[in-house]
């Protein structure tokens, strides 16, 4: 099965030298799935010619926000709601699960509480307990008609959704491992609005298992699930 990475933007040039870039950390998390991938720099206008070049999209995560006047944003959502369509499945993270939303009629806007960074806990249906890192301040405040909440905790109501067979989305990085969580505490710390006390308790967080495993296998059973009977 052939999964096209539309890369909504990119890692910073000290994580992407040590880590890799959005594509290589989706790659090496769903290792094993069975995938083969291909990358599109949408942040970049270098979109694919339809819906149906590759069998799945997981849209990336983006220093943007969906809301934002960014050109790449339209088309983006054009083409989600495409593949929406024909049934064409779609994972999303962070952006990319709020730039779906929004594309199908949801709402997505800076939250008035502020960031969560590094290790959170969710109460995800299906698997209970996990916890993943998260970088983001933005968050999905209304959901499309379709949209069916999944995951949550205290800080982020609409951690993880499903669209039926047709997407799958998740505000946590489950791609982020703690190595680069910790990087992009010691690069970013003091910048921006980054809270002092939440870049520590990342930072502090950093070394403590995650269950990055658990949605892989997650994500991996959502492109993989018959689905035929959907298009045409």
């Amino acid at each position: 099965m052939k999964i096209g990475i539309l890369e909504c933007g990119h890692t910073l040039p000290e994580v992407k030298e040590q880590h890799g870039d959005f594509p290589e950390m989706f790659a090496r998390l769903l290792d094993g799935h069975g995938f083969g991938f291909a990358s599109y720099d949408v942040e970049l206008m270098q979109f694919p010619d339809t819906v149906h070049d590759c069998d799945g999209w997981l849209l990336t995560g983006s220093r943007h926000g969906a809301y934002e006047a960014h050109d790449f944003i339209p088309p983006l959502e054009d083409f989600i709601r495409k593949a929406y369509a024909a049934a064409v499945p779609m994972v999303g993270i962070c952006f990319g699960h709020q730039i779906i939303a929004q594309a199908l009629g949801g709402h997505v806007e800076k939250f008035e509480h502020g960031w969560a960074l590094g290790l959170n806990e969710y109460k995800f249906d299906g698997i209970g307990p996990v916890a993943l890192n998260a970088w983001h301040q933005d968050q999905v405040i209304r959901l499309p008609d379709d949209a069916t909440p999944i995951a949550s905790n205290d800080f982020c109501a609409n951690a993880a959704l499903i669209y039926g067979q047709k997407a799958f989305t998740v505000q946590p990085h489950p791609e982020f491992k703690g190595d680069i969580i910790a990087d992009y505490v010691s690069l970013r710390k003091g910048t921006a609005d980054y809270p002092d006390a939440l870049m520590d308790r990342a930072a502090a967080r950093a070394a403590e298992p995650d269950s990055n495993a658990h949605l892989a296998a997650k994500i991996a059973d959502f492109f993989k699930q018959p689905r035929e009977a959907l298009r045409g």
